[in-house]
């Protein structure tokens, strides 16, 4: 198995050919350029069946035609001492693949034995799976190794390890937590490569044609590459060999032909803001007040080019009064409309409100009725935008929870589908390998006050166009769920509050294998109420709000210390990083100006009032998160950080008070 260091590599000359009184590997032991080896030396034409791509900023070969000689070279190239593969070694590859189709198998690369066509080795893509294929002349045949739910196939870069050594194979994506699998039999410790060929995007002879680009494609006998690569600040195009023709050739854009605007023709535009849609896509704009340079991806503005700023002060922006209380506030912007704020209103007679920003303010855009709403999220299934509330509607002897889309013709949200819940706190919406997924935190079911009750992972049925159960999973007093990524790993957390007697009990979180989300680690929580993941510098970090202490007797405390824990990934766990001391905390905002990163917590009690300061930390490196700004609240109970042409911003809710603030953050 390899670890973080270089293994030892233990060739035996099994050949008696090989007559000399030295031992020599059969190749280098420095790292084999396959794609380099494939292509003409530098200087020379590109060959024809070869397209120069640039996507995302980065340069890859596309395999242009299948008519075209495929690209190949001779193994006697790189196996210059004698014929046999290493035993230990890994493969590095950087691509990008568009989502494969049922049934689909393409090669990244392939080492092919000449006349009888026959396999010996082969890196296989397919839908959302990675294969690695062996052929050895002994007992054990043909074998396969099949890395699954490794998220390859979503039209993004990517740079995967693959470490071979005895049985053992390890997957590493994007320098994230490796993926190991065994197999019965070693690899070959003896594979012949006499008489082979290297076939790169190919099985040979245009077989399971790689129809992504592709980037880097390395050979390292003896070693595993990991540690050369990871940790890196970019883990997606990390390199450790790429061809010089990709640095130097003038690249060419993603498809052929001006079928997408955005592709053959980049405007920039100055002034105010202009509309970002689908029809903007990759459109440039350049905004002289804010001194920065924006593109379009089809949904927001995104920042290519700033001048770097520094928080100053923070101060009172807009006085929102809302139709009622607000338990919660989502941001979120609706192309070719702007950007949008629903709030969640707790009197279910006045409905809650759909907010846009017009005129430099958030003005009320659209009632909706709940009933006693907790929360909103906001999400998108291909070009569709929906609404989802956490509320308890009540209808046919069931609670309710509502999901709306946006009607483009009316320009209204208009109700969709309706969904079973228990006293809903939360909904999260996420991606898992081109699925869309929504789970809710059910707080507590009313027939019996049971908190101890399955919160239900809904997932969307392309077909029927709606969302059905996936998975249920056991919580206590569940109050908000997180979903969030590090590496090819897809986690889920959740903040249990009570479970009937005591708030001091363990969130857990979790983690999708095979299929479903398992149970990766517990975490001790004191009335839990908010998850807030982010990432500083390639750390992973999580933060919870613990609001109060109910012991099993005795009094309740509500100025208790929440946490902020980081992920170790030595241990594979996230341990603690740092407690700061909050009073009855019900949210973290993670939020960035310029370099700088934040933390704000609303702070919404402290067992005799609701009138408190909520407090902004800077991040300060080792010394962790630091207090620079006190801000008055008032039942404080969410946060959100936006940013218009006016600058950026901070919206509290109150769940004491018709009247929520927008904060305006003031910057040098």
């Amino acid at each position: 198995m390899f670890s973080c260091h270089f293994l030892l590599l233990t060739w035996v000359l099994l050949t008696a050919r090989v007559q000399s009184h030295s031992w020599r590997p059969c190749t280098d032991l420095l790292p084999l350029d396959l794609l380099s080896k494939a292509l003409p030396p530098p200087g020379h034409a590109t060959p024809t069946q070869v397209q120069m791509v640039q996507s995302k900023g980065s340069r890859g070969l596309r395999l242009a035609s299948a008519v075209a000689a495929p690209l190949n070279f001779p193994a006697s190239q790189i196996f210059t001492n004698c014929y046999y593969f290493p035993s230990e070694f890994s493969l590095v590859a950087t691509v990008k693949i568009q989502t494969l189709r049922q049934k689909t198998n393409e090669y990244i690369f392939s080492v092919v034995r000449e006349g009888s066509d026959s396999l010996l080795l082969g890196l296989r893509v397919s839908e959302n799976r990675l294969h690695f294929l062996t052929t050895s002349t002994g007992p054990g045949g043909r074998s396969r190794m099949t890395f699954k739910d490794v998220g390859l196939d979503n039209n993004r870069w990517h740079t995967v390890v693959l470490a071979v050594t005895g049985p053992y194979a390890t997957l590493t994506v994007d320098c994230g937590l490796p993926l190991e699998l065994k197999q019965v039999q070693s690899f070959p410790s003896h594979l012949s490569t006499r008489g082979s060929r290297f076939f790169v995007g190919s099985r040979g002879r245009w077989r399971g044609r790689f129809s992504g680009l592709l980037r880097q494609l390395v050979l390292l006998p003896g070693s595993d590459a990991t540690p050369r690569l990871c940790p890196s600040p970019d883990p997606t195009l990390t390199e450790l060999s790429i061809p010089q023709v990709l640095k130097t050739t003038p690249f060419q854009p993603d498809q052929q032909g001006p079928v997408y605007t955005y592709e053959a023709e980049a405007r920039v535009t100055l002034g105010d803001r202009p509309p970002c849609s689908r029809l903007e896509q990759g459109q440039l704009w350049f905004n002289a007040q804010g001194k920065g340079l924006f593109i379009c991806d089809g949904l927001t503005w995104r920042t290519l080019l700033q001048s770097k700023q520094r928080l100053d002060y923070v101060e009172d922006y807009q006085d929102l009064y809302t139709r009622s209380e607000t338990l919660d506030v989502e941001v979120f912007s609706i192309p070719s409309e702007g950007l949008f704020m629903a709030a969640a209103n707790k009197d279910s007679r006045t409905g809650s409100g759909i907010y846009r920003w017009t005129n430099a303010s958030f003005q009320l855009y659209q009632n909706i009725s709940t009933q006693e709403a907790r929360s909103w999220k906001h999400f998108t299934i291909d070009d569709k935008i929906f609404l989802v509330v956490a509320a308890n509607f009540r209808e046919a002897g069931s609670e309710r929870s509502v999901i709306y889309q946006w009607h483009r013709r009316r320009r209204r949200f208009v109700r969709y589908q309706t969904l079973e819940t228990h006293t809903a706190q939360d909904w999260e919406a996420f991606r898992i390998h081109n699925h869309s997924f929504l789970v809710v935190a059910n707080h507590r079911r009313e027939r019996d006050s049971n908190h101890n009750i399955h919160s239900v992972i809904y997932r969307w049925n392309p077909d029927t166009k709606l969302f059905e159960v996936n998975q249920t999973l056991l919580t206590s007093g569940a109050y908000d769920w997180e979903f969030f990524t590090v590496g090819p790993y897809h986690f889920l957390v959740v903040a249990n509050t009570f479970d009937g007697r005591t708030t001091i009990i363990s969130s857990t979180i979790y983690v999708w294998l095979d299929g479903s989300f398992q149970t990766f680690q517990s975490v001790p929580t004191v009335g839990a109420t908010d998850w807030e993941p982010f990432q500083i510098d390639g750390r992973f970090f999580l933060a919870v709000a613990n609001s109060q202490k109910i012991p099993d007797r005795g009094t309740s405390v509500y100025s208790i210390n929440s946490t902020v824990y980081e992920l170790n990934t030595l241990t594979q766990t996230f341990i603690r990083f740092q407690d700061i001391l909050t009073h009855s905390a019900l949210d973290w905002e993670f939020f960035t100006i310029g370099d700088e990163k934040f933390l704000v917590v609303a702070n919404s009690h402290d067992g005799s009032s609701y009138s408190l300061n909520s407090v902004v930390y800077r991040w300060q490196g080792y010394e962790g998160f630091v207090p620079v700004h006190s801000l008055p609240t008032f039942g404080c109970r969410d946060w959100e950080d936006f940013s218009t042409d006016e600058g950026s911003f901070l919206i509290y809710s109150s769940a004491k008070s018709r009247l929520s603030k927008v904060f305006k953050l003031r910057n040098y």
